[in-house]
């Protein structure tokens, strides 16, 4: 049963989002909001969704560890995995300010999610909490990074933006009132067969939250930037990956966070160290070698290194 309530709200969760997205993206494109701005905040929403209704949803229910476990999971997933089998497929060119900018920042929106989970380690408290106010700074980050995209849109080509299908008002309505429901309700059953499992199973539920849960909620980007890679334009996934990563940390985990505190329990500094050390090993690999190219052996390696992370979580 519980394994039918994960699959369920997935699904649930996934074509929610989906529904939500071109519902919103259409009305804006009806009131003539530029494509690009559509991209940067309702599609970016939209991918994210999943891991914003799970973790949101976790946090109202206790079940803290699935909350911070699906977004440090899920960013793992993005940077190791998504980034290394898109390589794997096409060699991933990286632009300059990628690399100096936009990486750098992924890097640093992780160190501050580790300082934030660490009371234990750097004030002596007796636990681990990510406090409301602590979710009120990352939120504050995040309205920082949107000012920042906006702004680098501005420079952008127009040629760049995506097409955007105008649907009718009644069924774009009927989109955003379908997708909202399938996002509250699936994450619900999402959430509730996640426990189960862990409890069932013996397993906790940061381990839960960092594999099955961050592997189920990150499947957007995985899809879009599979889809691209075949499509011969690979430099679309690291934008996906680095956007949904900030999105996660900033966004997620601060509303998560502002509407209840969560204490952490059974993610560790060793999974936060693992965050961390994905976005430097792709600051390296863009870097170094094959300057500013992810190569297949580079992706080859770093979807190797999250296969032997997940490993070590289960074993």
């Amino acid at each position: 049963m519980n394994i039918v309530l994960l699959l369920g709200g997935l699904v649930l969760i996934l074509v929610g989002a989906n529904a939500l997205t071109d519902g919103s993206a259409s009305i804006a494109k009806r009131f003539r909001i530029s494509n690009l701005f559509i991209g940067l905040t309702i599609v970016a929403f939209g991918t994210s969704a999943p891991e914003l209704t799970v973790s949101v949803v976790s946090s109202l229910k206790g079940s803290a560890d699935i909350a911070i476990g699906n977004v440090i999971g899920s960013n793992i997933f993005n940077t190791l995995m998504i980034v290394g089998c898109t390589a794997a497929i096409v060699p991933i060119n990286i632009t300059k300010g990628t690399l100096s900018k936009e990486i750098p920042l992924c890097i640093l929106a992780s160190i501050i999610l580790f300082i934030c989970s660490n009371d234990m380690l750097i004030n002596k408290a007796p636990a681990n909490i990510i406090s409301s106010s602590d979710g009120l700074i990352l939120l504050c980050f995040f309205l920082i990074f949107l000012s920042y995209t906006f702004a680098i849109a501005h420079n952008r080509n127009a040629e760049t933006e995506t097409s955007i299908k105008e649907l009718p008002v009644w069924k774009s309505s009927l989109f955003i009132l379908g997708g909202l429901v399938g996002l509250i309700y699936g994450g619900q059953f999402f959430v509730n067969g996640a426990s189960g499992i862990a409890r069932s199973l013996g397993v906790s539920e940061s381990v839960i939250g960092l594999t099955l849960v961050a592997g189920g909620t990150s499947l957007p980007e995985l899809a879009t930037s599979i889809v691209a890679a075949l499509k011969k334009n690979p430099e679309m996934a690291i934008g996906n990956v680095i956007g949904s990563n900030l999105f996660n940390i900033f966004f997620v985990l601060g509303c998560s966070a502002a509407i209840s505190p969560m204490s952490i329990q059974g993610i560790t500094n060793m999974d936060l160290g693992i965050l961390i050390g994905s976005c430097i090993l792709l600051y390296i690999f863009g870097l170094l070698f094959k300057k500013r190219t992810i190569t297949r052996w580079e992706g080859i390696f770093m979807a190797i290194c999250y296969v032997a992370y997940t490993v070590y979580l289960i074993y």
